[in-house]
């Protein structure tokens, strides 16, 4: 019987049915139209019960298919057969999806089905990283980015425009993730044992990694299908035989013919399809294990930073106070520990994925050229150590360099803040020659490490190479002829794939041995000692309410689990007095955790809302009490007992005063709600409404480590004020006069504490030495030596302890003593406020200049605001580029750029010549004999060795040895451009330090007030640093790639010219991805550098105030902000991230439509091309899909590190001093000025041309050896002058003569060398004694005694360590303000200048130090012209001459006594208002 569907020929075997229906081929290919035709005439309103039917139906028809094809011996060998099996299990697992979610959602069979709701990210708008719920393709595209990337040309991207992260990526998420693989470690048996922090983050993140590896793995063997591809496609040029239609008939099976597999490889256009989809799928597969493997990093990184902080805030103090803990570890572990393990994680699956790469690799060249390649691939394998080693060296030179860095940095620093004396002293060049001497050494460091990035760069280019000429010239001493075509190219390409793994190697190996250090300090971090025994257990980020247990053991620590203010802790309440004492300590013995006690035998009470005063000598354990109470010190005895209402709400002040990196407002309220009333009257209390008025924002500036520098007393204020905003019930201030005067001190006690905190009825604990305020006291404690020398009131220490009573008052009378001192002079506090004020005065000109700059910028972009953002924000900085190039040297550009074209013309020429020997070879053999060999598409599986060749010995006589020659040049080129690029970076590198410095310290003091000390310490430090070590890296990876896609695209044009035609659209492509990533990009990373920095300063502030905050209890609020922070930061690290992946996908299908173009053009357009070209062009293809990505990001990178250079050269367009003059040095005598006569002839001077005149027309003549005091308020002219006498300012009218010569005409050099200056802020730099005192090293050793003994200072120099050699520290640190002020006299007197000029020296020392240089001044100096610009007006009563100024006009001058006589003289108000 005949059943015939598809013919009418009923003879013919396919349409009988022998026993069974099913063995009618045509019936079984007829029934696997059934599911498509039910799917097509079906109209069941349910769509998923129909896709689950369609599923079904054809499953089972194609299992039929399959079954029937496996009965009739039609096995994998045929076409049909592989394409049914794909098919089978496709819908299989299409199948068991549906029957999955029909499962979960209990649909169809299930009475109550699950209601689907959208994900609960979406349903938060503020969610806009959207990676996780698009569809697949928009997954593997990253299409879901394109509004934001092609959005951010028109308008830069805000930290409100990526949004929040979906919760699944929230550092809170991942931290209770990792901390439960973490604790569920801990067992019972063994609860001492530390859990691992390795099997934690696997538990944690082992999931995600798996999946990039496998996407990794698929990535990696699709890879190989390009060289095999390529092979096939030359291969089938080369075959001319084609099979007879009669011997496929053979084939044939029931009278059909079913193709085989192999059959099909052959065709080289199926090939050339292959080539695309395998391209295709590897980049997907390749950028999804990449965003797969960051995601998770990024998310290990959120979850080990929540974890270190959750710990930072538990942790003991003793162990930072002991220095077990110091704060630089803390912020290693944060900045760095953290860091190396998310890289880690970023190159986890190079270590699984990469002996897969080798082996397969290895395995394919074997298959292709044999033995020889063998030999090839061993050469990059034992290369590999020599990587390793280089590697190893770089970050060896790093650490070497990053010291020297920041030694210059310190030296740097100092300079710049002690400008203002280098240049009074002409100390410029001095100082600017011993940074310049660091620079060398650090320079050093950087060339070792610019060769030895040019040695890695260079065996990263020269091993492939190698590799093809080792292997080819083998090769051709084994078979005495060369490889085909088709050979030589697949093993081309597989040596450029094999090169990858093995220079990652190094990398990997590198990161993961830092990676096993930073655990190891993660893991001891974590296991350090707590301030409670089973704080791990509650104090979680995530806010619990339960109660915690109590532990008791040999040593008793106050529980503190509980992260908010809700809880009692382990403090108990009193059974009794609970109402009247708030506090009690019963027998307690504390200590640090060092087995010594610090406190012992303590029994006190402090009485609820009265105001108590510790007090004692310095170190008897006051503040120790403090934090005794307050649970921070280890209670080794005894008990602390709180009342119900008080203890959690404790207000504390620190000794040492703590700022957060906020507003002065928000430094106060301290996360309270805002209540201006109350705000306003601690402000009063505290005095700070003047220190606000002089800030540039009031209350609202930033203050804190990134903001503006406060002195310590206002640091000390905000923080009082901290302390009085809070509505607590407790206030514990701990010594909080200690950096306030006298006046101030009074007001704070009035206002602050008897009234605005008395009037509360608030419990006040004072520490304090002022006995002064005992009389207030309602309860008093005396400590002594860490135990409770007395305890009662004032009236009751009187009576029962009269000798200590007696103590006190010969104490307070010293105060009353000091008091009447510090009446007659200027208070702490309004010196303080003076010099923020000047620090804002200098700058007011130019910041209003900067508005109204700003303004004009802004009506300009009015106009046409989005194309001037446009043009302004994708252009490339062209002439930034080229002031960095010509900063290396002209010699050195055309170097790098000569050798960067030799060097890539020789590899296209090595590579030419390749496919010349190899088609030669091929055309001289049999083409028939030779088909199937070396090929994996031949119908045979087994590896044959290539026949000798049969043409004659001459026809390689020339070809090998014109490629050894060919690809030794190569090699030797790819080491002189490696070489020049790197130190072409380093020559500009030199080039623009060298000159920045110069500009710099050079420049007019002026520039130094208008200029923030931060932005200039920028310039020599990040900016650089990105110079000197990243912009070089960059510049020769972009010009690497950038080349070879160029002589890529070249090689495949001139091979196959129609391909021309497909890149012009391919060209514009490229152009719109590029600029529109490279605006995108810049800008997340901005967001990211931005996003960082307060993370890292929330860490450090947060170890600096650890006391502060656990004893306000914020510490939940503080979890908060962290989370938000690293949230945040995250957030931006993500989305630049995914905009990497949106561009190097897009690259990559560019790169493999290029690839399909070059092979369509070949196969169809040039059929009967030669087969080495083909070969040639399509591995040249092959190239351009890796690189071409990378010529995008290398541009937006270099873009974004040119303007560390732009910067930097922002800066040499600064105007210098003109120090040459119109006098030369030899016209000037040696001992000039010998007299020290001054005349002053209507003198005009001002700061800058923009501004009006400090000084007016002022007349003055001032004899040899004359004392002569000026004054003035605030803003007078006083300093103007001072800075007029060493030609500082501009004197743009009048002059002023000293000893018959104007100082205009002196060169600056010789007129400051003359004159000697003492000025308010005694300034020190680190070295010696002797190189402070004469850095010239012009003085003998007595001479510098002699200068130390008129300071009387020799005595104590002699007791240092050294001598005049003894050390001083940054700033001079290790000695006394006085003291530095006395060394600065010193410095003074050895200069031995007839001149002296005293600007304000006495300003900031006490009575006792000014008294001795007033004598020293009268007696040492009383040859010599002083000139003393005075803050103290009584300073200069008896002087000679006085010169009083008012608004920069000279009002007054005359001698002192004759001024005073005056009564409405200016002078004499001044006297009378002490000002």
């Amino acid at each position: 019987m005949e059943w015939a569907f598809c013919g009418s020929n009923k003879n013919l075997t396919p349409y009988k049915i022998e026993g069974n229906v099913l063995n009618n081929g045509c019936f079984v290919d007829a029934l696997n139209l059934v599911p498509h035709v039910f799917l097509l005439f079906i109209t069941f309103p349910i769509l998923f019960i129909v896709l689950f039917i369609y599923w079904v139906l054809a499953f089972i028809t194609k299992s039929i298919k399959l079954w029937k094809f496996a009965e009739f011996t039609v096995g994998p060998r045929h076409l049909r057969f592989c394409i049914t099996a794909l098919l089978v299990i496709l819908y299989g697992l299409l199948m068991a999806v549906e029957i999955n979610v029909i499962r979960v959602r209990k649909y169809v069979f299930f009475t109550n089905p699950q209601k689907v709701k959208p994900p609960e990210d979406l349903q938060d708008l503020g969610v806009r990283f959207l990676q996780p719920f698009v569809n697949l393709l928009s997954k593997a595209t990253y299409w879901w980015m394109n509004p934001l990337i092609i959005g951010a040309h028109k308008r830069p991207i805000e930290l409100k425009k990526i949004g929040k992260l979906p919760i699944a990526m929230r550092a809170l998420t991942n931290y209770l993730r990792l901390k439960d693989a973490y604790e569920d470690q801990r067992t019972p048996e063994d609860p001492d044992r530390p859990p691992s922090i390795w099997r934690s983050m696997y538990r944690a993140f082992g999931r995600p990694i798996l999946l990039s590896s496998t996407f990794r793995y698929l990535a990696d063997l699709l890879g190989f299908v390009g060289p095999l591809c390529i092979s096939g496609i030359v291969n089938n040029l080369d075959t001319k035989d084609k099979v007879a239609s009669a011997e496929k008939m053979k084939e044939t099976y029931l009278g059909v013919y079913f193709m085989f597999t192999t059959e099909l490889l052959k065709n080289s256009s199926v090939l050339a399809v292959l080539l695309f989809l395998a391209l295709v799928l590897q980049r997907t597969f390749l950028q999804a294990s990449y965003y797969v493997t960051i995601e998770t990093g990024i998310n290990l990184r959120g979850a080990l930073l929540a974890m270190i902080y959750n710990k930072i805030l538990r942790l003991s103090t003793s162990n930072m106070s002991m220095g077990e803990m110091t704060l630089g570890q803390i912020n290693n572990l944060v900045a760095i520990e953290t860091n190396q393990l998310m890289w880690f994680l970023f190159l986890c699956p190079n270590l699984w994925a990469m002996p897969v790469q080798i082996v397969m690799g290895v395995i394919l060249l074997y298959y292709l050229l044999g033995w020889s390649a063998l030999v090839g691939a061993s050469v990059i394998v034992l290369l590999a150590p020599v990587q390793y080693h280089i590697a190893t060296k770089l970050a060896d030179t790093q650490k070497s360099s990053l010291e020297h860095s920041t030694d210059r940095l310190k030296k740097t620093t100092e300079i710049l803040k002690g400008i203002k004396l280098l240049k009074l002293y002409a100390w410029e060049d001095i100082f600017c020659d011993n940074v310049e001497q660091t620079r060398g050494k650090e320079l050093t460091s950087l060339k070792t490490f610019a060769f030895y990035t040019s040695m890695s760069i260079f065996m990263n280019a020269a091993i492939p190479i190698a590799a093809v000429l080792v292997t080819f010239v083998t090769y051709h001493i084994i078979y005495e002829t060369s490889p085909k075509p088709s050979e030589a190219f697949a093993a081309l390409a597989l040596f450029h794939i094999l090169v990858t793994p093995l220079f990652l190697l190094s990398t990997v190996v590198r990161f993961a041995v830092k990676a096993l250090v930073s655990v190891q300090k993660l893991g001891e971090f974590l296991q350090s000692d707590e301030i409670g025994e089973d704080s791990w257990r509650n104090g979680d980020i995530s806010v619990s309410l339960d109660s915690g247990k109590k532990h008791f053991g040999v040593t008793k620590a106050i529980n503190r689990k509980q992260p908010i203010r809700y809880q009692m802790d382990s403090y108990e309440q009193p059974s009794r007095r609970s109402e009247d004492v708030a506090v009690k300590v019963s027998n307690g013995s504390f200590t640090w955790g060092n087995n010594l006690l610090t406190l012992s035998d303590i029994s006190m009470r402090i009485p609820t809302g009265q105001l108590t005063m510790i007090v004692g000598q310095v170190g008897c354990g006051k503040s120790s009490l403090l934090l005794a109470m307050l649970g921070e010190m280890q209670a080794i005895d005894g008990r602390v007992y709180w009342s119900n209402k008080n203890r959690n709400s404790v207000a504390y002040a620190a000794q040492k005063s703590w700022l957060l990196n906020a507003t002065v407002e928000e430094n106060i309220t301290f996360g309270s709600p805002f209540n201006k009333q109350r705000y306003k009257a601690v402000i009063d209390a505290c005095s700070l409404q003047p220190d606000i008025d002089l800030l540039p924002y009031g209350d609202q500036t930033e203050i804190g480590e990134r903001g503006i520098n406060l002195s310590g007393g206002q640091r000390q204020r905000i923080c009082v004020a901290r302390a009085l905003y809070q509505n607590t019930s407790i206030v514990f201030l701990d010594d909080p006069f200690s950096a306030l005067d006298i006046h101030l001190s009074d007001h704070l006690m009035q206002e602050g504490i008897l009234k605005f905190l008395q009037d509360d009825k608030r419990t006040v604990v004072l520490v304090t030495h002022k006995l002064q305020y005992l009389i207030h006291a309602d309860w008093i404690i005396a400590m002594k030596d860490g135990s409770v020398l007395r305890e009662g009131t004032l009236k009751d220490i009187q009576t029962h302890d009269t000798e200590l009573y007696d103590h006190w008052k010969t104490l307070m009378n010293r105060h009353d003593q000091e008091l009447e001192k510090d009446i007659q002079q200027d208070s702490q506090t309004t010196l303080e406020r003076k010099t923020l004020r000047r620090a804002f005065y200098s700058r007011e000109p130019k910041n209003q200049m900067d508005d109204e700059d700003e303004e004009e910028e802004e009506e300009e972009e009015d106009d046409d605001h989005l194309s001037s953002t446009t043009n302004r924000r994708s252009k490339i900085p062209w002439k930034v580029c080229w002031c960095y190039l010509s900063s290396g040297g002209f010699f050195m550009v055309f170097l790098m750029i000569s050798s960067q074209f030799l060097k890539h013309s020789v590899i296209v020429a090595i590579d030419y010549w390749l496919a010349k020997w190899t088609s030669k070879t091929n055309q001289s053999t049999n083409p028939g004999s030779d088909m199937n060999n070396g090929t994996m598409f031949a119908d045979s599986s087994n590896i044959t060795v290539p026949p000798p060749g049969l043409q004659e010995a001459e026809n390689d006589s020339y070809h090998l040895p014109v490629f050894v020659i060919l690809c030794a040049a190569g090699i030797t080129l790819c080491l002189i451009t490696s070489l020049s690029v790197e130190f072409l970076g380093l020559s500009a590198a030199t080039n623009l330090h060298h000159n920045l410095l110069n500009k710099i310290i050079h420049a007019p003091i002026r520039f130094f007030d208008i200029t923030p000390l931060g932005q200039i310490l920028n310039r020599f430090s990040a900016d650089t640093n990105i110079i000197d070590q990243h912009i070089p890296p960059t510049l020769e990876s972009l010009t690497r790639s950038t080349l070879l896609c160029l002589t890529a695209i070249g090689v495949i044009a001139i091979i196959t010219p129609a391909f021309l035609v497909a890149l012009v659209p391919l060209s514009v492509a490229f152009y719109f991805i590029q600029k529109y990533f490279r605006v995108a990009s810049k800008d997340l990373q901005d967001l990211d550098d931005s996003t960082q920095l307060p993370l890292l300063c929330h860490f450090s502030e947060t170890a600096e105030g650890l006391t502060t905050i656990r004893a306000f209890r914020h510490e939940a609020r503080f979890k908060q902000r962290m989370l938000e922070l690293t949230d945040t930061n995250n957030t931006a690290y993500l989305f630049l991230s995914a905009a990497n992946r949106w561009l190097e996908v897009r690259t990559d299908y560019l790169g493999a439509v290029i690839v399909l173009t070059a092979a369509v053009a070949s196969i169809w357009i040039l059929p009967n091309s030669n087969s080495g070209l083909v070969g040639l062009g399509l591995t040249y293809a092959l190239t351009v899909t890796n690189y071409l990505n990378w010529v995008v990001r290398n541009m937006a990178d270099l873009e974004v590190q040119m303007a560390a250079v732009e910067k930097v050269n922002s800066f040499l367009s600064t105007g210098s001093e003109n120090y040459e003059g119109s006098m030369d040095t030899s016209q000037v005598l040696e001992n000039w000025p010998q007299d020290g006569e001054i005349k002053i002839q209507d003198l005009c001077v001002r700061y800058d041309p923009f501004l009006k005149p400090a000084l007016k027309h002022v007349n003055a003549y001032i004899k040899p050896g004359q004392k002569v005091g000026i004054c003035g308020r605030t803003g007078s002219g006083k300093s103007s002058l001072s800075l007029a006498f060493f030609n500082m300012v501009d004197i743009f009218e009048g002059k002023i003569v000293i000893d018959g010569i104007d100082i205009c005409k002196l060169p600056l050099q010789t007129l400051r060398s003359r004159l000697s200056i003492i000025l308010q802020d005694p300034v020190l730099f680190s070295g010696s004694i002797r190189f402070n005192l004469d850095p010239e090293r012009k003085c003998t050793d007595d001479r510098l005694w002699e200068a130390l003994e008129i300071a009387q200072l020799k005595n104590m120099v002699k007791a240092l360590p050294g001598g005049l050699d003894a050390t001083v520290t940054e700033g001079g640190e290790n000695f006394s303000v006085g003291q530095r002020q006395l060394f600065c006299l010193a410095r003074a007197f050895v200069r031995k200048s007839s001149i002296l000029i005293m600007d304000e020296a006495t300003a900031s020392i006490d009575m006792a130090t000014e008294n001795i240089l007033q004598k020293v001044v009268m007696t040492a100096f009383s040859d010599r012209t002083v000139v003393t610009i005075a803050h103290l007006v009584s300073s200069i009563l008896d002087a000679e001459q006085v010169l009083v100024f008012s608004s920069g006009i000279l009002v007054e001058c005359d001698s002192g006594p004759n001024l005073l006589a005056q009564e409405e003289s200016l002078f004499s108000v001044l006297v009378r208002t002490h000002k």
